[in-house]
């Protein structure tokens, strides 16, 4: 009774303050550069700052979330019953943005759901459950990870399940990254290098193959060793990102001065949001934008590190992992050492659902920062 007594007596301890100073600081700079990005053609609805209002409602839903969670103890994530129902519903919402007439067709894709007159991906809700699910599975599976079989494989079922869901939208950088994730969070685990490197060798020359399977995902594959050879066609794109680096320079022309966004370059408040990092901010705005990725990767894993409970350690390596490999592939489609794909970058890129779910998830992290600051 009394060692309750000292430890409700034992003062609170806060967040790390760290991984708040870098959500904060990535969400200010990529406010100015959405705006940046986009002042130009929303004039057209005569609101120059449309788009930066829709995404500070994303962030002031984020911060709620994020407030919410960041007090909310994260190990409700290992309940079963909280598990299955966050599966249940990322499977059903996929499920239906597939179906003609609920789902937004956008592009040739369909991978959004408007409900109520507001548009979301079920995707980005389906990466946090996919996490949540592996920490759980994992921590409760112990030493039998190191079995290839009956350890890794049955844990891949669900991440493969969500992957093909997410693949017939079509939206292949997105159930790539989670794939990616999972089989990252395995090697966090302590799941076996030879198991993996199987794992990851069959994952490559099946994506090979679908991406070889039809002929515009094969252009897009094949582009981006010389854009500009295809400039007609899938290589635009990537030719006008590449343009936008080239004329930033190491300053950058300044802020809002950059060309590409006049349209010339596609989806420069999306996808491509980092060409105009590149073009108005220079080298120097990128080489700050990747730091604060980075840092922000350094200290959720730091909290993963320092985690003295399983659970809430694999949890924080996958929500830290599951921001920076999307930073990563988006960062890498734009500067052309990856295939061009369809992926926001974190904090940065247009769009409520994701800006709103990433904060989410970064309450979840600070959550575990406290709880597991109070363990030690």
């Amino acid at each position: 009774m009394l060692s309750v007594v000292k430890r409700m007596a034992r003062p609170r301890r806060g967040v790390d303050l760290s991984v708040v100073v870098c959500m904060v600081l990535l969400l200010l700079f990529g406010l100015v550069v959405l705006f940046s990005a986009t002042y130009y053609t929303a004039q057209d609805s005569g609101d120059a700052l449309g788009t930066v209002k829709k995404q500070l409602v994303g962030i002031g839903l984020g911060a709620a979330a994020c407030f919410v969670l960041s007090r909310t103890d994260y190990r409700i994530f290992m309940s079963p019953p909280v598990v299955l129902t966050m599966l249940a519903a990322s499977a059903v919402l996929l499920v239906l943005v597939l179906v003609p007439g609920v789902g937004v067709y956008v592009n040739g894709s369909r991978r959004w759901l408007n409900l109520a007159g507001l548009s979301f991906q079920p995707s980005e809700f389906a990466k946090f459950a996919m996490v949540a699910f592996m920490a759980g599975a994992l921590t409760r599976r112990g030493d039998k990870i190191d079995r290839l079989f009956t350890g890794i494989a049955p844990l891949l079922c669900v991440p493969g399940v969500m992957f093909l869901l997410i693949l017939e939208q079509p939206n292949l950088s997105t159930g790539g990254s989670i794939l990616i994730v999972a089989v990252l969070m395995l090697l966090v685990a302590g799941a076996s290098w030879r198991h993996l490197a199987l794992l990851g060798a069959g994952g490559l020359c099946l994506g090979a193959a679908y991406a070889w399977s039809a002929p515009y995902r094969r252009e897009r594959l094949l582009s981006f060793r010389d854009p500009f050879a295809k400039m007609s066609d899938e290589g635009y794109q990537l030719s006008q990102s590449l343009i936008a680096f080239g004329s930033g320079g190491l300053f950058g022309r300044g802020l809002g001065m950059g060309r590409q966004k006049f349209a010339y370059l596609p989806y420069p408040e999306s996808d491509f949001i980092f060409a105009i990092v590149g073009e108005d901010f220079g080298l120097v705005g990128c080489a700050a934008v990747i730091a604060l990725f980075a840092a922000f990767v350094f200290s959720g894993i730091r909290v993963a590190l320092t985690c003295p409970d399983r659970f809430g350690s694999l949890l924080a390596a996958g929500i830290t992992t599951m921001i920076g490999v999307q930073a990563f592939l988006n960062i890498g489609v734009v500067i052309g050492i990856l295939p061009t794909t369809g992926l926001p970058l974190p904090f940065f890129s247009a769009g409520g659902t994701s800006v709103s779910l990433m904060m989410a998830a970064v309450g979840v992290l600070l959550s575990i920062s406290r709880t597991c600051e109070q363990l030690r």
